[in-house]
């Protein structure tokens, strides 16, 4: 029996997700979570196989998690499902581990055939979605990430600091740094740019 556990923000199409997954013989639908955050705590207390997760997601992405999880929970398998074929987020997934990389709208029957695959071991990405997220590098290092995501949020550079436990003047230069090789004219506009390319 394939343990999953299923984590996604929005409650209807998470309820949705582990319904039609709990409708499989071979699936265990051990738990639910609504970000990253609450994932990590439920794999504390859960026996999970496959975590399957949605990557846009508050506290905690999807893309967090599942570099939490490789160095914590190595024997756990990813599986990425989200409704973007953005490249950078392809790319990223492929190199935090993760087994799976599927697109919302694929029919029921290939998300549970994927969820197979991967129980033992094979890797479920499109090669289509593979080939583009080869093509095109991220430039932004992991700080400048999380500090353009916070400033894309709307939070004013103290509080990014606070947050990130960095210096006013450190978190300045991320920002800078991030609109800078991103050919931005501003921090807002920098993060619209690495969000349509899936960087952020």
């Amino acid at each position: 029996m394939m343990k999953v556990l299923v984590v996604e923000d929005q409650a209807l199409v998470r309820n949705a997700i582990a319904a039609l997954l709990s409708l499989e013989p071979s699936i265990e639908v051990v738990g639910q979570a609504e970000d990253g955050q609450h994932a990590l705590e439920m794999l504390e207390s859960c026996e999970v196989d496959i975590v399957l997760s949605d990557i846009e997601m508050p506290n905690l992405t999807g893309l967090e998690l599942a570099q939490t999880v490789e160095v914590r929970y190595p024997n756990i398998k990813f599986v990425i499902m989200t409704t973007f074929s953005r490249a950078g987020y392809i790319r990223r997934a492929m190199e935090a581990s993760v087994k799976g990389f599927i697109l919302k709208e694929a029919p029921s029957d290939y998300l549970i055939n994927a969820l197979k695959k991967v129980s033992v071991g094979q890797k479920v990405i499109d090669p289509e979605l593979a080939m583009n997220a080869l093509d095109e590098k991220d430039p932004l290092s992991d700080k400048e990430r999380k500090a353009l995501r916070l400033a894309s949020e709307g939070l004013k550079t103290s509080q990014i600091a606070q947050k990130l436990f960095l210096s006013d003047g450190t978190v300045r230069n991320y920002l800078s740094e991030a609109i800078a090789k991103l050919n931005a004219t501003n921090r807002v506009d920098a993060a619209r740019i690495a969000r349509q390319k899936g960087w952020l």
